[in-house]
């Protein structure tokens, strides 16, 4: 199954917004992560 009849199918059975909301939440979990492990990388090299 592509990804884009994945998306199709999920945006039928859950709707628009839905889908947006958890892509978003999925992008911004990943970017704090990010944000994370450069924060105690610098607090390290602080120490």
């Amino acid at each position: 199954m592509s990804d884009t009849t994945f998306l199709i199918d999920l945006i039928s059975n859950f709707g628009f917004p839905v889908v947006i909301v958890f892509y978003l939440l999925n992008r911004f979990e990943r970017r704090l992560d990010t944000i994370i492990d450069l924060l105690q990388s610098l607090t390290k090299s602080l120490t």
